[in-house]
């Protein structure tokens, strides 16, 4: 099925030279994969279902600290009544696995579409790769769950959007890219990874 993503601004690739802004720009996807990129006007002519969205759509994001995040913190589940946020706690790997896939979920919260391991829990690795996001090689460094924290868009995003690409996507409440780095990635609206809207902010 195809999906054209419309946003208010489109970067297609943060890390080119000068970045170009694209106003109502949009991102038609084919299934997993990126088929066009560019104004919404100039879109193909095509029956793909539309989303509409606000603010600045750009690439899904990489969390570099996806090996702190899912292995040294914990992400309790609402019905332990630990708060919301990440603890430092060791558990059996069957809570690990479910703290992994509750940590992987925040972080899609957050547009990131790619994190950083390695991993070494089993249950971690199972959690990863049944959630869909990438796994690239990492330094395990630590951190949070917002991949633009001390890092510029350019360095966050984990590859451009251009045709034939995969379909991994963000879109934020922000109107420039300055403006998102400067609020950082909690203002996440929408995340697509593989093509399906896997978070949509409320």
């Amino acid at each position: 099925m195809l999906t054209l993503h419309r946003a208010a601004l489109l970067i297609a690739d943060p890390a080119a030279p000068a970045a170009p802004v694209t106003a109502d720009g949009a991102v038609l996807v084919d299934g997993a994969l990126v088929a066009w990129v560019g104004p919404y006007a100039g879109r193909p002519d095509a029956d793909a279902r539309q989303r509409e969205w606000p603010g600045l759509l750009v690439p899904g994001l990489l969390n570099p600290y996806g090996a702190c995040q899912l292995e040294r913190r914990y992400h309790p589940d609402p019905r332990e009544e630990l708060g919301a946020e990440p603890l430092v706690l060791d558990v059996s790997d069957e809570r690990r696995g479910g703290s992994a896939r509750r940590g992987l979920q925040r972080m899609l919260g957050h547009g990131t579409t790619a994190v950083a391991g390695p991993f070494a829990h089993p249950a971690v690795r199972t959690a990863v790769a049944r959630s869909g996001l990438a796994a690239v090689p990492g330094d395990g460094a630590d951190g949070g769950l917002d991949p633009l924290a001390g890092r510029s868009l350019a360095e966050a995003v984990h590859r451009p959007l251009r045709a034939g690409g995969p379909a991994a996507l963000a879109v934020f409440a922000a109107g420039s890219a300055a403006e998102l780095e400067r609020s950082g990635a909690g203002c996440c609206l929408a995340t697509v990874l593989g093509g399906r809207l896997l978070y949509r902010g409320r």
